[in-house]
């Protein structure tokens, strides 16, 4: 492993770099886009001896992560789906990229949460100030 991609691991979520290579960033305006592409890996089984793929394509979906440097934080993952000869269907690897009901990362949702239960909880404790300063 190199050096670049261990530095990576540390901003990115865990285990991306399993299944997906980094390809691209750039900035849109003043969001930070990154995308990865997943590696050419077919989920095969047992029961899918030699297989010929005979097409692969993609799907993007698009997660909303911790920001860096300040800048909003979009990571783009193109799925891959392939499928073999002589089936309609498309085979995939079952990655769960978003936290259920959002379009977040796991460990930002989490982030929000944690903040979001932190607030309430805090939410009726004020300290009232003894006087009207004016």
């Amino acid at each position: 492993m190199e050096l670049t991609q261990e530095i990576f691991e540390f901003i990115f979520p865990q285990g991306v770099f399993e299944w997906f290579d980094l390809t691209e960033g750039t900035r849109d305006g003043d969001t930070t886009v990154i995308t990865f592409v997943e590696k050419d890996m077919p989920p095969l089984t047992d029961e899918h001896k030699n297989p010929k793929i005979v097409a692969r394509k993609f799907h993007p979906i698009t997660v909303t992560d911790f920001p860096l440097r300040g800048r909003p934080t979009r990571l783009t993952f193109r799925r891959r789906y392939w499928q073999l000869e002589g089936q309609q269907a498309y085979l995939k690897r079952t990655i769960t990229l978003v936290f259920p009901g959002t379009q977040l990362e796991h460990e930002f949702a989490a982030f929000f949460k944690e903040d979001g239960r932190d607030r309430s909880h805090l939410a009726g404790r004020h300290r009232q100030s003894p006087e009207d300063p004016g």
